[in-house]
């Protein structure tokens, strides 16, 4: 595909692929609606948040090997911890949490379609409420029906999203923006780039549909973490 890296979000077959680090998920649409996609007035009106980063790896944070060491844990944050279900009340998401791995290949393995409701975290990245960016990826849709994340384009600033982990605590995010990328243009930098505060992205296809490409793009939800209960 032209292109020296390869994405940790791509897949085969079925699946749309998005070029060096767009999510690879099901690119049927279902027939005679497409998924909600997200006004101008949720995306972002200033720079990320979060430290600058005065060096980014070409290579996408996501396929770094050894794990860097974490900055001094900030206020209202907690140490790693497995997510086991993810809620987001707002588009009435209740979900299990499955963990993601690299494949063979070297890409980010997705849920498998027969767990399209079903959300998935990135097991080598941050946990949610960690310092840094965890990364959750789902499904949109498949051929006989809606995904886990069908509604996440309709989520607008402000926004709970609610992860529950496995020592019993809930890590609280507030939607910060929500915007949607070509799969040509996918922005890894600033999706993937490290944070000094816990953050949460959460990923599925969107940007449109055609039946002759699938889905055109990647749909990004970015959060960061308020508080933990």
């Amino acid at each position: 595909m032209g292109r020296k890296h390869p994405s940790p979000f791509t897949s085969t077959g079925v699946f749309c692929v998005m070029l060096l680090v767009g999510v690879g998920l099901l690119i049927h649409g279902l027939r005679g609606e497409t998924a909600p996609q997200p006004s101008a007035a949720q995306a972002f009106t200033a720079p990320v948040p979060g430290p600058a980063v005065s060096h980014v790896p070409a290579v996408p944070p996501l396929l770094a090997a050894p794990r860097a060491a974490a900055p001094k844990t900030p206020p209202g944050s907690r140490q790693r911890s497995v997510p086991v279900r993810l809620r987001i009340p707002a588009i009435r998401v209740d979900t299990p949490v499955m963990n993601l791995a690299l494949g063979k290949n070297g890409v980010l393995e997705v849920p498998p379609v027969d767990k399209a409701q079903i959300a998935g975290w990135y097991s080598r990245g941050p946990a949610p409420g960690e310092v840094g960016a965890a990364v959750v990826a789902g499904h949109v849709d498949t051929p006989t029906g809606r995904a886990v994340f069908y509604r996440l384009g309709a989520l607008t600033k402000g926004s709970d999203i609610q992860v529950t982990r496995l020592d019993g605590r809930t890590a609280h995010f507030s939607v910060d923006a929500v915007e949607v990328y070509s799969k040509h243009s996918f922005p890894s930098k600033k999706v993937y780039a490290g944070a000094a505060v816990p953050q949460l992205r959460v990923i599925t296809c969107g940007g449109g549909y055609t039946k002759k490409t699938g889905y055109l793009g990647n749909l990004v939800v970015y959060a960061t973490l308020k508080r933990m209960s």
